[in-house]
């Protein structure tokens, strides 16, 4: 018996902890609080999680500038945002094709020849086709 831990001695060891009296909500919204969820009530933490987290995305769209919706390209004018055709304005949604040219289409204006593109895709192959295949010259040998 001697060999008991200081635990086991203790008196409080075999009686049951009596759970703490409920606390009332401290917004005063009638429920019971909680001491997990800083004395408010889950109903009250739920809706305290809410506003923090549109406080967070205010704050994240009014850090980002003004002009994000709106795009520029090379020559300085303003193109529609991404979710509409730049051809058209369709809302485009998920379904967007971007083209070389910059721009966002949507399924009737996505080739080339059905918008006004100004992207040049002849002088492009060639480049391509000229990076891709050097050109191989013999070196010159002196013949014995």
């Amino acid at each position: 018996m001697e060999q008991r831990s200081k635990n086991q001695d203790s008196p409080d060891h075999h009686r049951p902890q009596e759970p703490a009296a409920p606390l009332p909500c401290a917004n005063g919204c009638g429920f019971f609080g909680s001491p997990d969820t800083s004395g408010i009530c889950s109903k009250c933490f739920r809706d305290s999680l809410r506003r923090a987290e549109a406080q967070l995305q205010a704050s994240a769209e009014a850090e980002a500038p003004a002009a994000a919706s709106k795009e520029r390209d090379e020559r300085g004018a303003e193109t529609k945002s991404r979710s509409r055709c730049a051809a058209c304005g369709r809302k485009v949604g998920l379904m967007g094709f971007e083209c070389r040219c910059g721009g966002v289409f949507c399924g009737e204006h996505r080739y080339s020849d059905r918008h006004d593109c100004g992207y040049d895709y002849r002088a492009a192959g060639r480049a391509a086709i000229s990076q891709a295949n050097p050109v191989v010259r013999n070196d010159k040998v002196d013949k014995l």
